[in-house]
């Protein structure tokens, strides 16, 4: 009869909890499975754990890579970018522009900003991509769901224009 590790594991555990108790000298069939059971469950939640801490550690460090990456490549546009004459965009556009950085920033998903916004995932889509123009109350919700105030949103817009109209 072979052993798993965390039958092994389970086996070793047992007697601690049975001498552990000086008033419970032996436990009933019943009550054995009961303490393995438990145990069992410990042990694999304790291995979900690590599994979950070690996937968003893997999601953390993919973040941070895709961040360095989009910083690099806008400096190397920046750079590239040489033209005398300043580009024109509208407000709708720049109010798009700095949600959608808002939101990748926080690594949060359309439809988790929608739906705390209150939104449809669609109108808000739209909205980023500079095709909708989107109510004060709307554009308020939205900064709202993402972490910011609408005047620290607004002076975001204002310091994008500024920086594409130079």
């Amino acid at each position: 009869m072979t052993l798993t590790k965390e039958q092994m594991e389970l086996k070793a555990m047992v007697p601690t909890v049975q001498s552990g108790n000086a008033r419970v000298r032996e436990l009933t069939p019943a009550q054995r499975r009961a303490v393995m059971f438990a145990q069992q469950q410990v042990l694999r939640a304790r291995a979900a754990k690590k599994a979950k801490d070690e996937r968003q550690a893997a999601l953390t460090r993919i973040w941070r890579e895709e961040d360095a990456e989009r910083v690099s490549a806008r400096s190397m546009s920046a750079a590239t970018e040489t033209t005398d004459e300043p580009r024109e965009v509208s407000l709708r556009e720049a109010i798009g522009h700095v949600l959608r950085d808002l939101r990748t920033h926080d690594h949060k998903t359309l439809r988790e900003v929608s739906e705390k916004a209150g939104v449809s995932l669609g109108y808000l889509s739209e909205v980023e991509r500079g095709q909708k123009e989107a109510s004060s109350e709307l554009l308020s919700s939205i900064a709202q769901s993402l972490g910011v105030s609408t005047a620290q949103m607004l002076r975001m817009v204002a310091d994008y224009l500024d920086s594409v109209a130079i």
